[in-house]
Order: C-alpha cells, then sequence, then structure tokens
C-alpha cells in the first residue's frame, strides 16, 4: 500500500493520461506525440511526455533536450524541462544513457521494470496532460505500461496509422490490444498522409488516401484527422532547428490543431 501512495502523489498534479500507440514501428508515434504536446502547448496546456520506447527513444532528440541530465529528487527523477515556461517536460531512457549510441539490450523483465519505475518515480508536478509515446506493436511493453498506469485511470489511447493497408492492418491489431486491455480509444490518426511540396504547397498521396479513416468507420471509434508529411518540418528536427518555433508555421500544425480540439473538447465532456 506504502507504494501505491508514493505513486499516486507523483501522478496526482496530472489530470489527463494519454497513450500513443500503433501496431507497427515508423509511422509516426513519436512525431505525433511531439506535435500534440506542442499543439496542446499552444492551447495553453502543461504537457509532460513519458517516453517508454526504451530501445528507440528519440523524444529527447526532438527537443534538442539530449544532452540533459535527469537529476533526483525527494519524489524521484525530475523530469527534463525543454522550454523556460516548463510547460513542456520529458522522461526518456534516452536521458539515463551513458552514450547516445548505447543500445539497451534487455530481456523483458528489466525493461518491465524500468517502465513501473517511469510510472511511479517521476515528479512530474502538475500538468494538464501526461503523454506516453510507445514502442511500436502489442508487446510486453505495451502491457505493463497498461497495467502500470492503469490505477490512474488514463484518459485512453490515440492509435496512429499511415494510409497504406499493411499499416491498416497492423493497427487494427492495436484496437484489439485496447479491447483486450480495457483501454478507451479516443480516435485514430493517419500520419503521412499526403506530402506538402515546399515549393508549391500542393499536397500529394504518396501513398494512399483514407486508410485511416475507413478503419475508424469499420471498428466504430473516432477518426481524429489527417497529418501530411511537412518535408520543412522534418528538415528541421534533422538540422536541430528550433522545432517549437518551427511548427505553428508547418502545414501540419492546423491538422495537429484540429486532433487537438477533439482531444480538449472529449474532456470537457468528461468533465461537465
Amino acid at each position: 500500500m506504502e507504494e501505491a501512495a508514493g505513486e499516486r502523489s507523483n501522478l496526482a498534479g496530472v489530470r489527463h493520461i494519454l497513450l500513443v500507440l500503433s501496431g507497427k514501428g515508423g509511422v509516426g508515434k513519436s512525431t505525433i506525440a511531439t506535435e500534440l504536446a506542442l499543439s496542446l502547448r499552444h492551447s495553453g496546456k502543461k504537457v509532460g511526455i513519458l517516453d517508454v520506447d526504451l530501445c528507440g527513444p528519440s523524444i529527447p532528440r526532438m527537443f534538442r533536450a539530449q544532452d540533459n541530465d535527469v537529476h533526483q529528487c525527494d519524489s524521484g527523477w525530475v523530469p527534463v524541462f525543454v522550454d523556460q515556461d516548463k510547460s513542456i517536460s520529458l522522461m526518456s531512457i534516452g536521458f539515463l544513457l551513458e552514450r547516445p549510441d548505447d543500445a539497451v539490450v534487455w530481456r523483458g523483465p528489466k525493461k518491465n521494470a524500468l517502465i513501473k519505475q517511469f510510472v511511479a518515480d517521476v515528479a512530474w508536478g502538475d500538468l494538464d496532460f501526461l503523454i506516453v509515446d510507445t514502442p511500436p506493436g502489442t508487446s510486453d511493453e505495451h502491457i505493463s505500461t497498461v497495467e502500470a498506469l492503469r490505477p490512474y485511470k488514463p484518459l485512453g489511447a490515440i492509435l496512429v496509422t499511415t494510409p497504406q493497408a499493411v499499416s491498416v492492418g497492423d493497427v487494427r491489431r492495436e484496437l484489439t490490444f485496447c479491447k483486450k486491455t480495457g483501454l478507451r480509444v479516443l480516435g485514430i490518426v493517419e500520419n503521412m498522409s499526403g506530402f506538402v511540396c515546399p515549393h508549391c504547397s500542393e499536397c500529394t498521396n504518396i501513398f494512399s488516401k483514407g486508410g485511416g479513416e475507413e478503419l475508424a468507420k469499420h471498428a466504430g471509434v473516432p477518426f481524429l484527422g489527417c497529418v501530411p508529411l511537412d518535408p520543412q518540418l522534418s528538415q528541421s528536427l534533422e538540422e536541430g532547428r528550433d522545432f517549437i518555433q518551427e511548427f505553428p508555421k508547418s502545414s501540419a500544425f492546423p491538422a495537429l490543431a484540429h486532433i487537438t480540439q477533439q482531444i480538449l473538447d472529449g474532456t470537457l465532456q468528461q468533465s461537465s
């Protein structure tokens, strides 16, 4: 019981917990988690990102925070703040590795223990939203994350897919995972939905289109929207430019703002 009380104190100030899931790697979960955090921040919210992708922790790099160290306080680890206002905070195994190229070659039990520790021992303080960026698949780490978060009643999961049938098929399995673990699906986001030309701003569907919407309809869950590929935004990340500043200028911003508004509307309905 004592352990549960300790856990409660660290997540007591977190109003809503969102999980970003996908049955597949490479669909842009970390990008969507990052953009969602920035979009919520634009709406005046205080946001944390918990990166439980232990083998591919990319969140620190996206915020140019990879050189930061995590410090201890009385109630556990202090997350890394990415801006002066302390409106976005991060926790990732990327901050705990001695060298950025270190591989996490661990068996399941050790990974699961770290996930439990991440959920229990990070001193988030007061947050409007905690976004949990998960690894691909419906693996051990997913089950550990959902079980560790269950006492704190997560708001639900956002499923990320790309438009192609292969990706949609894998994400369908993630829907089954959510059903089996009792995790509410807030909706599906179709990422990489078209390519926005940096010269003429025309949007071309490189893959196909509508797979995510079709899946949402079929599964009876909300379709939150399509997020286009924006090479300028990707470039700002690659070159370490200030992604936070560049994000509102990107073609992905209106799409993410629309998705964010639906999430905020949903939380309002829940609390009324």
